[in-house]
């Protein structure tokens, strides 16, 4: 996740997908359907019957990854690298770029194992996915640790909170696996998605391409101390947009008749 558009794409990648449970969740409590089931068109027949009756989620995760994936190894000009074999000696190469890769790996895995359970299987594997998904977060945790080895300053303390976010977002997840079908982990889980794709993407605009066109200070306690403010706003942010989702979902189902 170097660069502006290494924050950039993954942290629009997971506020896309926090929306898309925030939609699931307005949906499954104005309609009282089960949150993990979302209402799924009648069967009919024709041409493309079949396309009408696909879940397209597990798609999404897989072009996203991929697209991950080519703008990482662009990055550092398609040269797939692990250890280098210069004067006699054996060094890992583009470290940060190949835990990168195998985090965008864990997202493809996940998308592709959403695809076989939703559209292939007889029966959907609800467990299955949701334990794929709790794997992408356990090996995103410890990577975003590793990130924080050799940062200072602005960047560690951005840093910091964002593994907070992602620490309970690895809670919830994996709560979900014993806890399916409780609507609060669901509540949680959508909301630190959106905090945690949303602070990623501020993370890239702070160190890369500040608003105010000035480079944050990392000796400066007043920098370190709006870094967190910015934080808070975040949080406050992602709350806002599901009490806005949950609106619109409220006023669509009950009151335009969109199911009718």
């Amino acid at each position: 996740m170097g660069g502006f558009e290494g924050h950039l794409y993954p942290g629009l990648s997971l506020f896309l997908y926090g929306l898309y449970h925030a939609g699931l969740l307005s949906r499954a409590v104005t309609c009282n359907s089960p949150v993990q089931y979302p209402p799924h068109p009648p069967w009919s027949k024709g041409r493309w019957a079949r396309l009408r009756q696909m879940y397209y989620i597990g798609f999404l995760k897989i072009l996203s990854a991929c697209i991950l994936v080519a703008q990482e190894l662009n990055s550092i000009h398609w040269q797939v690298v692990l250890i280098s074999k210069m004067y006699h000696q054996r060094n890992f190469m583009y470290r940060k770029q190949w835990q990168h890769l195998t985090l965008y790996m864990s997202f493809f895995l996940s998308g592709c194992v959403d695809v076989v359970s939703q559209n292939l299987l007889p029966t959907r594997c609800v467990v299955l996915e949701q334990g794929a998904q709790a794997l992408s977060m356990c090996l995103l945790l410890p990577l975003m640790v590793s990130h924080m080895q050799d940062v200072e300053g602005v960047e560690l303390q951005t840093h910091a909170l964002l593994v907070q976010a992602l620490f309970l977002l690895t809670l919830v997840v994996t709560a979900e696996l014993w806890a399916p079908d409780v609507l609060l982990i669901w509540v949680l889980k959508a909301f630190l998605y959106l905090v945690t794709g949303s602070w990623l993407m501020q993370i890239g605009f702070v160190l890369y391409k500040p608003i105010s066109g000035y480079k944050w200070m990392d000796d400066d306690k007043n920098d370190l101390a709006f870094a967190t403010t910015f934080f808070c706003w975040h949080v406050a942010f992602s709350a806002l947009v599901m009490i806005w989702i949950y609106g619109v979902s409220v006023v669509w189902h009950c009151y335009l008749g969109a199911d009718a």
